[in-house]
């Protein structure tokens, strides 16, 4: 079964997957009641350690654009300094605001990576930024402009089945890699993400969620992270790298809804 579409901004039109999962999460119209969202993440895993960042991030504060992709964590390294992420640029800050550092086309200092290869500040800021605006848009992100998929042949997993999407990303959105897969239960909730993570080696990633509702909104407090040879298993990988939020806010134009 291969349904493929092409979405417009603001439409869910395409996979009768992509339409269930974004209903199941919550609708795509209460999703743009919203602006930002903030979360509280504690995360560790031996993933940090192997990059050369063990504990930078293990407490921290995520703040994402719903409407453009930009991303922010507080503290980074130290409790004056947060970072600030663009597909195009990233840059560290004081606590007023003043630029210290910054780094344009961040994505080009990958080259050559494996997944051993350790990173910079700089390159620490840009994956948490693809990456927490990718999970916490996902799966309101099938209906950006440009994102595609189409729905796969089932899966079955832990006693379960699940329905499978995949998805291709286009040029202008900074994520793990241009082709994702998403799967989801019988009710339409994300149950497993899998990816390549093109700027460590491509290295493939499979990635389970566990799901609590937030103002009508579902999301993901806790976070396991494995990696292994090929993602098309149904063998749980040894988890790299977990994350656990302990409050989740949304913010609209007119204030704090959450």
């Amino acid at each position: 079964m291969q349904i493929k579409s092409t979405h417009k901004a603001g439409d869910v039109a395409g996979p009768e997957l992509a339409k269930l999962a974004i209903e199941a999460h919550g609708g795509l119209e209460r999703w743009n009641r919203f602006n930002t969202l903030s979360a509280h993440l504690i995360q560790g895993g031996v993933f940090w350690a192997v990059k050369g960042k063990a504990g930078v991030l293990d407490d921290v504060t995520v703040t994402v654009d719903l409407r453009n992709e930009k991303v922010s964590h507080w503290p980074f390294g130290s409790p004056d300094r947060r970072s600030r992420f663009e597909p195009q640029r990233v840059a560290f800050e004081n606590a007023t605001g003043k630029v210290l550092e910054e780094l344009l086309q961040p994505r080009s200092s990958f080259k050559g990576h494996t997944f051993e290869t350790p990173w910079n500040d700089f390159q620490l800021a840009y994956f948490a930024g693809c990456a927490m605006w990718t999970y916490l848009s996902t799966p309101f992100l099938l209906a950006k402009p440009g994102v595609e998929s189409e729905e796969l042949e089932p899966w079955q997993e832990a006693g379960e089945t699940w329905r499978r999407l995949q998805v291709r990303f286009p040029s202008d959105i900074a994520t793990h890699s241009t082709e994702q897969t998403l799967y989801f239960d019988q009710k339409g909730l994300l149950r497993r993400h899998d990816y390549h993570v093109e700027i460590s080696g491509g290295i493939a990633a499979v990635h389970y969620t566990s799901l609590t509702l937030r103002r009508s909104l579902a999301y993901s407090f806790r976070r396991s992270i494995g990696s292994s040879a090929s993602s098309r298993t149904a063998m749980r990988p040894p988890s790299r790298w977990s994350s656990r939020s302990t409050w989740i806010r949304l913010s609209s134009a007119k204030g704090d809804e959450s």
